[in-house]
């Protein structure tokens, strides 16, 4: 299973990408990765240098939250914290677009997970512009304004944001879970039909699904144009869960190995005093 088969760039489409890839025994060896994954950010925490950022986007029940669960299970709860970005409260209005993300991002040491992310605002304002008008901007003052130069143009700011932060040691990696339509319609129809599950089913979903066809057209836009050495996109098929989660798994143990990641040594001082500090302990 290479994960670098997944990489999205500037040759490949969408549809150079499968949704549907089964790995029999993806359970077992994700409990084995998470488990690496957590010594890791261990390690990441203590020498305070770097911090990572998972970026999640999908249509609606790709599987993101379960996603999160199960790959982030054995990480310290110190060491991960989830971010579930929806409509823009009045404060974050008040801002540019990229803020509310900002201040979310990562400590150094530490995992952030962006379930749904800053790409919301190419995507799902790009299939519904009108959402725009509530941002306030000044050179905004039509539909008309909001055209392909418009979105390009945040891609661009985008693309920016992801350099700074990784050029100051936040490793950035991005996932694209890969549902199909019918897996799409499966997972709806499960949670009409599964009482315990009716309370994740909203009418939008269906409103939205009939839009499939747009989202598509807009995520591979945004892919070709803000997939990049520094911040890359993966388009992971999500039509099985538990591969899906393996595969992002494997792939963050993978980019985390590359770091060599080494907790500090203490001062030759206190190296010399340890025999006497077990003593004070010993003797107490």
């Amino acid at each position: 299973m290479n994960t670098d088969t997944y990489k999205f760039s500037e040759e490949k489409t969408l549809k150079d990408f499968t949704t549907k890839v089964v790995d029999e025994k993806a359970k077992k060896k994700l409990k084995k990765v998470r488990k690496e994954i957590s010594e890791l950010q261990d390690k990441m925490y203590a020498e305070g240098k770097y911090s990572v950022l998972i970026c999640l986007q999908g249509m609606d029940t790709a599987g993101k939250d379960s996603l999160i669960r199960e790959v982030f299970k054995d990480v310290n709860a110190r060491g991960v914290v989830v971010h579930s970005f929806k409509v823009p409260t009045e404060l974050e209005l008040k801002h540019d677009f990229l803020w509310r993300h900002y201040i979310a991002l990562p400590a150094k040491g530490k995992i952030s997970v962006f379930n749904r992310t800053h790409y919301e605002n190419v995507l799902v304002t790009r299939v519904h512009p009108e959402y725009v008008f509530s941002e306030n901007i000044p050179i905004v003052k039509s539909l008309d304004d909001l055209n392909d130069e418009f979105y390009h143009s945040r891609m661009d700011r985008i693309n920016q944001f992801e350099k700074h932060i990784s050029d100051n040691g936040t490793i950035v990696l991005k996932f694209f879970l890969n549902l199909s339509k019918d897996e799409q319609k499966n997972r709806l129809l499960r949670r009409l039909n599964i009482p315990e599950k009716n309370w994740k089913f909203s009418a939008g979903d269906l409103k939205e699904r009939k839009l499939w066809d747009k989202y598509q057209d807009c995520y591979e836009d945004l892919l070709n144009r803000t997939s990049t050495y520094y911040a890359p996109w993966y388009v992971v098929p999500a039509d099985d869960k538990p591969t899906a989660r393996l595969l992002v798994a494997k792939t963050l143990l993978e980019e985390l190995k590359k770091y060599n990641f080494k907790e500090p040594r203490l001062s030759s001082k206190v190296i010399n005093q340890i025999d006497e500090f077990k003593a004070q302990l010993n003797n107490e």
